[in-house]
């Protein structure tokens, strides 16, 4: 008679363990929500620090507009006349994003070597800007034209507008955004720096704009408004 075949001990030992269920779904399911409720979390308080920084928005147009008028009321019409421009251009015309994203690229080079910077500098330094401001400092001194100086504030209010329109854009496209925390702290900062960016320019241009007045006058009403905010909120 042939013998029986037996399985060996271990098939059986393997057969006879009860089949463990993978816990990742679990764990997964558990990770996603710390994620989702740390960045929700993070969104609130982006969102406050964009509602403090708020008012040192408003500090810096003012305290920008006051030293602006000290320039020649033609050369700041022009300065004016450049924003109005792309807005018309952007609005009812083209939209020149092939320019902005030429400068992006730029800056991107430009900072390759940083890596923290290559993503966040396009977005906060108006490159057009500041090399309209180095060529006409270049320029400056071999050239004594006042047509320079009002091409050059034409382009520099064309291009400081288009960079922020372009940079709002990109922010608010962004998924994910809870309470449209990104977009209002993102802008906001990037709008203050830009401004402060536009001050010094204008002060290395200018001998009636003063960029330590601008920057006295923009922190002291920031810091009364800001005050005068708390005491009404919290104190009785």
């Amino acid at each position: 008679m042939d013998k029986k075949k037996f399985p060996e001990k271990k098939i059986l030992k393997d057969k006879e363990k009860p089949e463990q269920k993978d816990p990742g779904g679990l764990s997964g399911d558990f990770s996603s929500k710390i994620s989702g409720w740390s960045s929700k979390l993070f969104g609130v308080i982006k969102f406050i620090l964009a509602i403090i920084i708020l008012p040192l928005v408003y500090s810096s147009i003012v305290s920008f507009n006051n030293e602006f008028t000290q320039v020649d009321k033609g050369l700041g019409q022009i300065f004016y006349i450049g924003i109005v421009t792309f807005l018309a251009i952007y609005l009812f015309i083209w939209e020149p994003a092939v320019i902005y994203n030429k400068g992006h690229k730029l800056l991107e080079i430009m900072f390759s070597f940083i890596k923290p910077m290559v993503n966040v500098a396009p977005f906060l330094l108006p490159i057009y800007t500041i090399l309209f401001f180095i060529i006409y400092g270049l320029l400056a001194l071999g050239v004594k034209s006042t047509g320079l100086i009002e091409y050059t504030l034409f382009l520099i209010g064309f291009s400081s507008i288009m960079h922020l329109v372009f940079s709002a854009k990109a922010i608010r496209s962004k998924k994910g955004d809870f309470l449209k925390a990104n977009y209002v702290f993102g802008f906001s900062f990037i709008f203050i720096l830009n401004i402060f960016i536009l001050a010094l320019g204008f002060s290395l241009v200018f001998k009636d704009f003063s960029f330590v007045n601008f920057c006295n006058v923009s922190f002291t009403m920031f810091r009364d408004i800001f005050l005068a905010t708390f005491k009404q909120l919290f104190v009785f």
